[in-house]
């Protein structure tokens, strides 16, 4: 699919996982079409499944492969907030198991008490987790920050972590300086053993990937465009029942790819007839 357009140019149906030879084989297939055309692929963006860079380079060349920025992101988000979650099941054993029934003694007061202060604790973590892999933070959001991790350190660590990889994808600078950032936020991260095995994708060679669009101003830094058009068919294949075996999505694609190809023509027609009708109103008046 053309990333800035939004046009598919060139589809495939299966009905099983696809593999290597089948990936290889649709880009011989496409690399035949370009070369129809006397057009040259320049870079291309995938999401980060390891089917892709072997057929790539197998039938590209060098390229500019970039790894899908949002995959990436989304797996780190998923990573720091299981880390959040391991603090709250920490913090549910350190409550006390007590009788039914009010507290009657002093002992038991005291003991109540600073279960429902560890529950409060527990839910105000699970209300704001969203705040850990946020974006953006207001003033209003970092103050909670602090005020729900207090004497959690590894929390407040895993917030300056997520900032550090937001500012990688900084379009204001090169990749050479992203690759910096990133060398020695994996320094700092090993000096912690416990971030250091539940942040693994820090060292993924897909992060480096995704960080080839700062060099590049046309290429894309996401894989939208087709995860777009994927959520719309299955979509569509919840609620058309007929819509699901591998002939209709086939057929179905390729009456899109018709609509977009008439869809110029089209708007210039509806346009056109929109202002001559405008026109015939006012000579009417």
């Amino acid at each position: 699919m053309d990333n800035h357009k939004f046009r598919r140019l060139y589809y495939e149906v299966l009905d099983y996982n696809p593999t290597n030879e089948d990936i290889t084989r649709f880009f011989r297939r496409f690399k035949q079409m370009l070369d129809a055309r006397h057009l040259t692929l320049q870079g291309i963006t995938t999401d980060g499944s390891p089917l892709y860079p072997e057929p790539i380079a197998e039938v590209f060349g060098e390229i500019r492969h970039q790894s899908c920025q949002f995959h990436i992101i989304t797996e780190i988000t998923k990573d720091i907030l299981k880390v959040v979650t391991q603090v709250r099941r920490q913090l549910k054993h350190k409550k006390v198991k007590c009788l039914r029934g009010r507290p009657s003694d002093k002992k038991a007061k005291q003991i109540a008490q600073e279960n429902k202060g560890i529950q409060n604790k527990i839910a105000k973590l699970f209300e704001h987790r969203h705040l850990f892999v946020k974006h953006a933070v207001s003033l209003k959001e970092k103050k909670i920050l602090r005020h729900i991790t207090q004497g959690f350190d590894q929390l407040r660590t895993l917030r300056a972590i997520m900032d550090e990889v937001y500012c990688l994808f900084d379009r204001r600078c090169r990749m050479a300086t992203a690759l910096g950032k990133l060398a020695k936020l994996r320094r700092r991260i090993r000096r912690f053993a416990k971030l250091r095995d539940t942040l693994k994708k820090l060292w993924s060679a897909n992060l480096e990937k995704a960080l080839t669009f700062l060099d590049d101003s046309l290429l894309p830094a996401t894989s939208n465009a087709v995860e777009r058009a994927n959520r719309r068919h299955r979509k569509m294949q919840k609620s058309i029942y007929r819509v699901r075996t591998r002939d209709h999505i086939s057929q179905r694609i390729a009456v899109d790819m018709q609509r977009d190809e008439y869809s110029v023509g089209l708007k210039k027609t509806i346009s056109t007839l929109h202002w001559s009708r405008s026109g015939e109103k006012r000579k009417a008046g």
